[in-house]
């Protein structure tokens, strides 16, 4: 039977990563968040949802002329985006204590909604997918960037083997892709191999009602 991670274990885990997230995840998973932001195409004006902002990697790289707001779970990893956006003096970035399963928004509030490393991480990560349709507007576009399950059966046991170890930092290897391509009324509009040897996938969505 699947362990599950619950909000409480999220918490605890990225609370002992804050310090050293970036060392371990910041140049490794880079290359995937770019590719992203290069896909949603973002435009001066548009309101833009990051959903598992973490440390802030991500927050630099956004237009300026673009409304941000960011959400996470964990009050540590916060505290170092909020350090990050102070420092850097982003003025149109904001960052949100939230469980990404309850976004606290009205429907269709954000014009482009993005998840980078998230899906694997949530304990329901289909509510996490309808969460982000719900408040991303008709016609606006979701961003993944994940691991999912390969689809090459070798390469798909052995993952599902490694979990159970995976589990422990706070993520599973076995999450399938179809947890993102089977939200209703979203289209798939771009699928990519990312990062090292590609073994992260971008998928960038439409929203269509």
């Amino acid at each position: 039977m699947a362990q599950e991670i619950s909000v409480e274990r999220m918490e605890r885990v990225y609370e002992r990563l804050s310090a050293r997230y970036d060392l371990f995840f910041d140049h490794v998973l880079q290359p995937g968040r770019e590719a992203a932001l290069r896909a949603l195409d973002l435009s001066a004006g548009e309101r833009i949802l990051e959903v598992g902002v973490g440390t802030g990697l991500v927050v630099p790289m956004y237009p300026h002329q673009c409304e941000v707001i960011g959400v996470d779970v964990s009050d540590a990893m916060l505290a170092e985006a909020r350090e990050r956006i102070t420092r850097l003096g982003l003025r149109h970035v904001s960052v949100l204590r939230m469980d990404a399963q309850n976004l606290e928004f009205p429907d269709g509030s954000f014009d482009a909604v993005f998840a980078p490393y998230l899906i694997s991480v949530v304990p329901d990560p289909r509510k996490v997918m309808e969460e982000m349709q719900r408040v991303c507007r008709p016609g606006g576009r979701i961003a993944v960037v994940n691991h999912f399950l390969s689809r090459n059966p070798l390469k798909a046991a052995i993952e599902r083997a490694l979990s159970p170890l995976s589990f422990h930092l706070g993520f599973h290897l076995n999450t399938p892709m179809d947890t993102v391509l089977a939200a209703p009324s979203l289209r798939l509009l771009r699928k990519e191999r990312v990062n090292l040897f590609g073994n992260w996938t971008l998928l960038l969505l439409e929203k269509t009602a």
